[in-house]
């Protein structure tokens, strides 16, 4: 190569970095915060009756865009954070029913994109904070695993911590991740930066409080139960300040374990609320979010940072639901159900959304929206083009962000799933559910109460616009309507997609989609 050429190239080089540095400088940061187990109705600015203060995270919804049409793609903690980082419905992935554990092989693998790669390679940078619950591959002492799949704590004997966990969240994207394996009451109890604990275990513990319990299990020293939530906002706060103000952008996955078991407010908190450790708990997590949006404002940041408020599921009955409603809350608000269920309750969730230098605060929005379409939103935002095995369920949100449309054109559908595998599929005001149940664990519960559900039509149809407690099941009424809606579902399923382009597969299963009849 001769010197002019090699001097032409080097030019370009820079012309090129100068160009992508000065776009990045312009792209914004993002925060996405999943809360764990909150429910519609305990944010007050969403329940005029809640009995729960929430001011910091009501000035965060009143400074942006209040969604009250938005959904988790699942009515439980591991599939909607699968839907979250790949678009992709959970249920077109091997977990086809119920969540992993904190021994679960990776859910995801490398070969997936994921909203990290997918910003990663547009130049952001990248960072997961918090409970993980979509698997990873711990080293094994033994290659030949006889133990259980981490529900016991005889499950952990064969768990190797001394070496690099493989295939975690540094391998789909993340530049840096610190989080632990699965829910706050699974074990092992152990923080994992960047594929290493940062402590093995070294004794074992449990506790068998009402509302504080967690599984006996390994934990590490410095993994203590009760500081965990306010470890990862630390944590969180740190990130912010470190990558702030630099020439790549940033994208921080901030996922709570909270308010989800063990609940466990800090003594400051401890009946705050006048209601149960719950509330409190809500409570503490409202006051550490203020601190958050503080850090942001702190650095000078808040114009051009997009922060995303939601949570993974409806309130779960471990919360003490049916106290809090005698005691005049209700988590649901008017929806029918709550966590694990197919109802309202179980996936319809808060979601707020701030940008302050493109979205007009207290704007309120109705559109029909699912957290798989973090996805497709971020990759409009950044200009990068979806293939069609990539975000086969997320829809761009963006033009309601910056636009302020008031309905979405795209996603005309959400595809809902509960912790049982069951169905349900919702276009505009309808709700078809493919169970005569709740799916979940309210009543009728498939496993409690199969007398009442066998005399119960198979399928509901809910009107909710009209009905938004679920109450008056039009499936024998409205047949013309039950046709269509089951033919849509069946089309998306077999598809391998909900959006426009190549059919795609689903993940091999070894089971039947038995709740749906596909022969008419």
């Amino acid at each position: 190569m001769n010197k002019a050429v090699f001097l032409c190239i080097l030019l370009m080089s820079v012309l090129y970095a100068c160009k992508t540095a000065k776009n990045n400088e312009n792209q914004p940061n993002i925060i996405y915060i999943l809360a764990d187990d909150m429910g519609y109705g305990d944010i007050s600015i969403l329940n005029k009756e809640s009995r729960i203060s929430t001011p910091n995270l009501d000035i965060l919804a009143s400074e942006g865009i209040i969604f009250t049409d938005a959904h988790t793609s699942s009515s439980v903690c591991t599939p909607t954070r699968y839907g979250i980082l790949t678009g992709r419905y959970n249920w077109r992935s091997r977990l086809k029913s119920g969540v992993l554990t904190g021994k679960s092989k990776a859910l995801i693998p490398n070969s997936r994109t994921t909203v990290a790669s997918m910003l990663k390679k547009q130049g952001y940078q990248t960072a997961f904070i918090g409970k993980w619950h979509l698997g990873w591959d711990w080293a094994l002492k033994d290659s030949i695993d006889n133990t259980g799949e981490g529900w016991n704590k005889e499950d952990f004997e064969n768990i190797d911590f001394t070496k690099p966990v493989t295939n975690n969240p540094n391998d789909l994207g993340f530049d840096y991740a610190y989080g632990h394996a699965g829910s706050l009451d699974m074990a092992p109890y152990v923080y994992v930066e960047n594929g290493r604990v940062t402590s093995e275990p070294d004794t074992i513990t449990v506790n068998n409080g009402k509302y504080s319990w967690w599984r006996e299990g390994p934990t590490a020293k410095d993994f203590v139960h009760e500081e965990v939530t306010p470890n990862f906002f630390n944590q969180a706060v740190g990130y912010i300040k470190e990558k702030s103000n630099q020439h790549k952008p940033f994208f921080l996955y901030l996922a709570l374990p909270s308010p989800h078991t063990p609940i466990l407010p800090a003594k400051e908190w401890q009946g705050r609320s006048g209601l149960l450790p719950y509330a409190d708990f809500v409570m503490m997590i409202d006051d550490y979010i203020g601190r958050l949006l503080k850090s942001v404002e702190d650095m000078g940041i808040e114009e051009n940072t997009i922060i995303v408020f939601t949570t993974d599921n409806g309130c779960s009955p471990a919360a003490g639901i049916d106290e809090l409603q005698k005691m005049g809350h209700y988590p649901s608000y008017i929806y029918r159900g709550h966590k694990a269920d197919i109802f309202e309750g179980g996936h319809r969730v808060p979601f707020f959304v701030r940008w302050p230098s493109k979205i007009k605060g207290g704007t309120i929005n109705n559109s029909l929206v699912c957290t798989t379409d973090l996805m497709a939103t971020l990759a409009d935002l950044v200009d990068y083009q979806l293939m069609d095995n990539e975000g086969e369920d997320s829809m761009s949100m963006l033009p309601l962000l910056s636009e302020g449309l008031k309905d979405n054109p795209t996603r005309m559908t959400i595809v809902h799933h509960s912790i049982n595998g069951n169905f349900a599929i919702r276009k505009g005001k309808w709700k078809l559910i493919m169970t005569p149940g709740s799916g979940g664990w309210s009543y009728p519960n498939p496993s409690k109460d199969k007398l009442v559900l066998s005399n119960l039509p198979p399928m509901q149809l809910y009107d909710l616009d009209k009905d938004p407690q679920e109450s008056i099941n039009l499936v024998e009424t409205e047949v013309k309507k039950v046709t269509e809606l089951k033919a849509i579902l069946i089309k998306q399923i077999k598809e391998g997609r909900s959006t426009p382009g190549k059919t795609q597969k689903n993940d091999s299963i070894n089971f039947e989609w038995t709740q749906i009849d596909f022969t008419n």
